[in-house]
């Protein structure tokens, strides 16, 4: 089974795998935006953003997540005279997103067991830094690699490719850990191993490729991974 490989290093998703966004929710509410429109604003950026890769096109996560923000401010007629300054201001939170409550523990028990840890975002890699560095774990991880490089957007093969090259370890030494089915789907159609972190109680998409294992957080996985290496050893 090449779930039970131990892998070489673990790319690690960051947006909702490792981020609790739910604080953004405020963030919208200053500006004059429901917070149950969450959701709704990032699945945009994520839509936009792989639209734009499909057509061969390219975007930062800022550019797309502020162009939504702008979208949603005009139709909810909120009258905000400074819509710039909104966006400014929600998207300042992303750098203060906390960690949920099992990726401390989990980062920090998979770092002992001796994996390379990086990280791999459709967002921005000095984000992902701000954000594991206020967490306390800045001497966990490797690097923080983010899609602007590779020049698409995941679940592109082109993302998961940069992510091998940059790390020097062939698909099939690679997990891939994340939150979200497209991002699992994506890169086991580039060869690499995968985790499913399933956070809700919600099923996994039919339609898609199945992970090779499913947890339901990092410290679970750690937890899985360390016994997977002990019944090996036996």
């Amino acid at each position: 089974m090449p779930g039970d490989i131990r892998p070489g290093v673990l790319l690690l998703d960051v947006n909702e795998t490792l981020t609790d966004m739910s604080p953004l929710a405020a963030r919208l509410q200053d500006v004059g935006l429901p917070g149950r429109l969450l959701p709704v604003w990032f699945a945009g950026v994520l839509r936009d953003g792989m639209a734009s890769t499909l057509a061969g096109g390219t975007v930062t996560f800022a550019a797309a997540a502020g162009d939504g923000l702008r979208t949603l401010l005009a139709r909810e007629g909120t009258g905000r005279r400074d819509p710039e300054a909104a966006v400014r201001h929600v998207l300042s939170g992303l750098a203060e997103l906390p960690p949920h409550p099992d990726v401390p523990e989990g980062v920090r028990a998979l770092r002992a067991a001796g994996f390379r840890l990086v990280t791999l975002t459709n967002g921005s890699a000095d984000t992902t830094r701000a954000v594991v560095d206020r967490a306390g774990l800045a001497g966990c991880f490797e690097a923080h690699l983010d899609v602007e490089a590779a020049g698409a957007w995941k679940p592109a093969p082109a993302a998961y490719a940069y992510a091998l090259r940059t790390t020097g370890v062939p698909a099939g030494q690679a997990m891939l850990v994340a939150v979200h089915p497209w991002d699992v789907d994506g890169a086991s159609r580039a060869g690499l191993t995968t985790t499913w972190l399933r956070r809700d109680p919600v099923p996994y998409p039919s339609s898609l490729r199945p992970a090779d294992r499913v947890a339901t957080g990092l410290a679970d996985l750690a937890r899985q991974l360390g016994a997977a290496a002990a019944a090996e050893g036996k």
